[in-house]
């Protein structure tokens, strides 16, 4: 039977028709000057560079490295930053541009008089004397951007590259010929232009997003369930085995991906292969009620833990946005009319509309499924069902993408020797606690707040020092926006700011013991 169900007035499957549609930040590595010498980069003893172990691995992953050779790799470059930006604000309209070699063991700073080069040489960098500054290489750049119109044809991109002293332009596979023109039309001087082949077609590039509408086919609108390792799963009645989906990407749909898993009915569930312009990330973009346009935040997703009936649970479309409710009944099945009967989903007594088909579940910080039909709409309510997210995940053999955050254990501690006090009253709301040892740390369950002031107090036992801060989730990351740490036993917290997931972190400086926290959430 086919894979695209009108609405019916009960019961009806929520996809509607259209028309065609860090690195982190490296702390100061406290490095002294460069020793002076051939050209070399400072060694890696001494004061190492604080980097994230994540940012280690990468680098001896992708470069062929050692974790020491990634250590010394992080401190010479951190070096060469701080030199290159000296020089040029020294040499001024001399200098022209620093580059370090791909092995990372020396730096060159390029220059065009011998007296600059001298000043170069003093800095343990090794000068080479030029024809063009880099003020003079930016200049033409900036003439080459102004005839883009001319060149796109032909061209895939320009950039100044310092170790050549040219603009280089990077020409479309087999245009080497038709750019060399394109350039010369340009009036720009030909030696300081180099026109090199590409087989790399450059592309606009994208997130995946639980929630994020997608087209199947031009004809019909889904909303995106979760990110998977090369893809993202939906639900099996937008589209059939083959059919191709397209996104938005500036405003134009572009070319995403091919339904490869789909089933319905008697399940309703879907997976979609995505091409490299997408990149799967671990959030759902949560919306405006009503106002899909406007993203509101975006939801990290920690796992898939299926809630229980009763438990609270989100829903977003790309239809009606974001809706909560509550979990009313698990493995439902649902007659949708027409022979369409799906086993094992979801109750919940939260709304939707056509065109939320597929979009994103959870409860928490965990995945629980994806839209598969209901009753109603949004302006008088209704029932909805979803296809929950760990079938699909173990029938497919696919790996939900998350952030990385392990759920939290609970923990039945022994009664502490030093009891918290209590003196973090007349808050909204309470958490107690145990801090183990001295650099111990806690997070609380992440929260939703509107725009105003956070206000949190953390009361420890005497003689120890307990610390909190209010992170924020930035969709990739948590970010520290407040921190309390004062060297007592209890400190006071508050952070004004916009509206976004937030979380608590409580941490012992010194000492062990219960903590009470008391917290007002805007």
């Amino acid at each position: 039977m086919g894979k695209r169900p009108v609405i019916i007035p009960t019961v009806a499957i929520a996809v509607v028709a259209v028309g065609a549609m860090t690195i982190p930040a490296l702390a100061d590595d406290g490095g002294g000057d460069a020793p002076s010498g051939n050209g070399g980069l400072p060694a890696a003893t001494g004061a190492q560079a604080g980097v994230a172990p994540q940012t280690l691995a990468a680098l001896q992953r992708d470069l062929g490295l050692t974790e020491d050779e990634a250590r010394a790799r992080v401190r010479k470059d951190r070096w060469a930053t701080r030199t290159a930006r000296s020089l040029r604000a020294a040499l001024g309209d001399t200098y022209a541009g620093a580059w370090v070699n791909r092995e990372g063991t020396q730096m060159t700073v390029g220059v065009t008089t011998a007296a600059a080069a001298e000043r170069v040489r003093a800095t343990g960098a090794e000068p080479k004397v030029v024809a063009r500054s880099a003020k003079t290489l930016d200049t033409l750049k900036s003439r080459l951007d102004s005839s883009a119109g001319r060149t796109a044809s032909a061209v895939s991109g320009w950039f100044v590259d310092v170790s050549s002293n040219t603009v280089t332009v990077v020409a479309r596979p087999g245009k080497e010929a038709a750019a060399t023109a394109a350039v010369n039309a340009t009036g720009v001087a030909r030696d300081a232009v180099k026109v090199v082949g590409s087989t790399a077609d450059p592309r606009p590039l994208a997130d995946l997003r639980g929630g994020d509408p997608y087209l199947i086919g031009g004809a019909s609108r889904c909303s995106i369930g979760f990110p998977v390792q090369g893809g993202f799963v939906t639900a099996g009645h937008c589209g059939d085995v083959g059919d191709t989906t397209t996104g938005a990407i500036d405003g134009r749909q572009v070319a995403q991906g091919v339904v490869r898993a789909s089933s319905f009915p008697v399940d309703d569930f879907g997976f979609v292969e995505t091409n490299n312009q997408w990149t799967p990330t671990a959030v759902v973009a949560a919306r405006e009620p009503g106002d899909p346009n406007a993203v509101t935040d975006l939801v990290p997703v920690a796992g898939s833990e299926e809630a229980p009936v009763g438990a609270a649970i989100c829903r977003t479309g790309s239809t009606t946005g974001t809706f909560c409710g509550r979990v009313t009944a698990l493995n439902a099945t649902v007659n949708y009319g027409g022979g369409d009967i799906v086993n094992g989903l979801t109750r919940t007594d939260v709304c939707a509309e056509p065109g939320d088909s597929g979009g994103s579940w959870i409860s928490g910080n965990q995945a629980q499924g994806v839209t598969s039909g209901g009753s109603g709409d949004c302006t008088v309510g209704g029932e909805t069902f979803f296809q929950p997210v760990n079938e699909i995940l173990q029938r497919n053999n696919l790996t939900l993408t998350t952030d990385g955050t392990e759920p939290a254990e609970p923990e039945e501690p022994a009664a502490p020797e030093n009891p918290a006090p209590a003196n973090c009253t007349g808050f909204e709301a309470s958490v107690n606690g145990t801090l183990t040892a001295t650099g111990a740390r806690q997070a609380t369950q992440f929260f939703r707040a509107r725009a105003g002031t956070h206000t949190a107090c953390i009361a420890g036992p005497a003689n120890t020092d307990f610390d909190v801060a209010l992170q924020r989730w930035t969709g990739r990351n948590w970010q520290t926006v407040g921190d309390a740490n004062n060297a007592t036993s209890s400190d006071t917290l508050r952070f004004s700011g916009p509206a976004g997931t937030y979380r608590y972190q409580i941490r012992s400086q010194s000492g062990a013991g219960a903590y009470t926290m008391g917290v007002d959430i805007p």
